[in-house]
């Protein structure tokens, strides 16, 4: 199975289902399944915006099982998030070049059009990628979250062999 080694906390939003398009600089031909790496080191990411994920986490996308511990203010930290895992399995349905964008551009019902016909709305995704000219949106579907995997992440789309008995979480 293909793998991709994403940050966190990017990758337990993609698990549940938070994050739908992954951001790259460089496009893929690639269509299909491919198991979401969490790495080995977490993303920086400002007050702000943790602030506005703890909020998919604890409220909206209850993640508490990606969560390897609490700060004592009740948030979290990308560090406390599980790491060095495969963490979900998805579908990789498109790749879409970036035309460039912001979250101070981009009017509310902005959609992205994929090879499929499908329209998404990328206003809350802005959040979670770089959607600036010549980037690629990768389109993500039918998201499983797995009980984590341990495994060593690598740059680009690498192989991963799945565990026998490797199971879904409902």
């Amino acid at each position: 199975m293909k793998a991709i080694t994403i940050m966190q906390p990017w990758a337990s939003l993609i698990a549940c289902g938070a994050k739908r398009i992954e951001t790259r600089s460089w496009k893929t031909e690639y269509r299909g399944p491919i198991a979401i790496h969490a790495a080995k080191v977490p993303a920086k990411i400002s007050d702000e915006l943790r602030d506005y994920i703890d909020d998919i986490f604890f409220y909206d996308y209850p993640l508490r099982r990606f969560i390897n511990g609490i700060k004592a203010d009740g948030a979290y930290d990308c560090g406390n998030l599980v790491l060095g895992k495969i963490i979900a399995i998805a579908d990789l349905v498109d790749c879409v070049r970036m035309d460039g964008f912001s979250r101070l551009n981009c009017p509310s019902e902005w959609h992205i059009a994929t090879d499929k016909g499908t329209l998404i709305n990328i206003q809350e995704e802005l959040y979670f990628g770089n959607y600036e000219k010549g980037n690629y949106a990768w389109i993500l579907d039918n998201v499983r979250m797995i009980e984590p995997v341990p495994a060593k992440g690598k740059q680009r789309i690498w192989d991963w062999e799945p565990p026998e008995g490797m199971c879904e979480i409902k």
